[in-house]
């Protein structure tokens, strides 16, 4: 049986941090994720297939916020969004939990003095939206308080079964202030939304299904890779008409004022996109001596698909 060392130097460099973490004892693990850990509290996997991930990392903490923490995403949040090569990205929490809020004890330690300390008041509570290209959270285990709110600021949300969403933060004081109150009725309606508002109680993956406030839910350690996967089938279509979409729906949902005004944006947004991307999408997907439509499901593209996901 081959010793870790020897491994090392025959496989590829890319999976040497890969076998020293996972293969190597509990104790000498712990001791290198805290070394990493001082230097960065998120983590990023390069971008593959136009989907990157970005990790929370602070175990010691079940992924709590700091200042510092909440400055590293919201950095790394900047750069997803400037990156041409990159379509989606994926949010996740790493070692158990997606994010338990901020940290209580940054917070308790606040002297009155200069408010930016805190992370209620940093760039990344700052934030309309997280970006402006598609965002998927893959949650597992707590997702509260700013956890539930950066939830909620994602485009999709797939949950394990045993992860738990809510506004924890109720029962210290803490106000809700990353515009969860502002996009979780919108979500999911007035009465829904108070309900997790005012009692701060947790939710669960099934409900949250039924409610609407989640895409999907899967069994416990699938959250990750079924985030990706969807990502990656984001990644396949047209991405200019796709971004356009999502801009007027959002545009209709928070900023709109009258349903004319939504409208009138929708056909400002993408009018010109039917020209630039349309025309060239429908001419692809017509094939010889056959006339085919928006909702042609034998369209030789679309049977591939569903063949796949049956």
């Amino acid at each position: 049986m081959f010793s870790l060392k020897r491994l090392s130097r025959i496989i590829n460099p890319h999976y040497r941090n890969y076998l020293k973490r996972y293969l190597t004892s509990k104790s000498s693990e712990n001791v290198e994720i805290k070394g990493e850990q001082s230097e960065k509290n998120i983590v990023v996997e390069s971008c593959y297939d136009g989907v990157i991930s970005i990790g929370i990392r602070r175990p010691e903490a079940k992924n709590a916020l700091n200042a510092a923490t909440a400055q590293e995403l919201s950095d790394e949040l900047d750069k997803f969004e400037n990156d041409e090569n990159c379509a989606v990205c994926v949010l996740y929490g790493m070692q158990g939990n997606f994010c338990s809020g901020y940290d209580l004890t940054e917070i308790a330690q606040y002297n009155g003095e200069n408010e930016e300390v805190l992370p209620h008041f940093g760039p990344l509570a700052n934030k309309i939206e997280l970006s402006k290209k598609p965002l998927i959270a893959a949650i597992n285990g707590y997702a509260v308080g700013v956890g539930f709110e950066l939830a909620l600021m994602c485009d999709l949300r797939v949950m394990e079964e045993s992860a738990m969403l809510g506004f924890t933060n109720r029962r210290y004081g803490i106000p809700i202030l990353c515009g969860g109150t502002v996009r979780l009725p919108a979500l999911i309606g007035y009465s829904r939304a108070m309900d997790l508002i005012l009692t701060g109680r947790l939710i669960g993956a099934k409900e949250a299904l039924s409610w609407g406030l989640i895409n999907r839910y899967t069994d416990t350690g699938s959250a990750l890779g079924d985030a990706v996967s969807l990502a990656k089938s984001l990644t396949k279509f047209p991405q200019r008409s796709l971004l356009a979409d999502r801009q007027s729906a959002q545009y209709a949902t928070f900023f709109a004022k009258q349903f004319e005004e939504a409208v009138q944006f929708e056909k400002d947004n993408g009018s010109h996109l039917l020209f630039e991307e349309g025309v060239k999408g429908a001419k692809s997907g017509c094939s010889p001596g056959r006339k085919e439509f928006e909702g042609d499901l034998t369209s030789p593209r679309i049977s591939r698909r569903n063949k796949r996901t049956k």
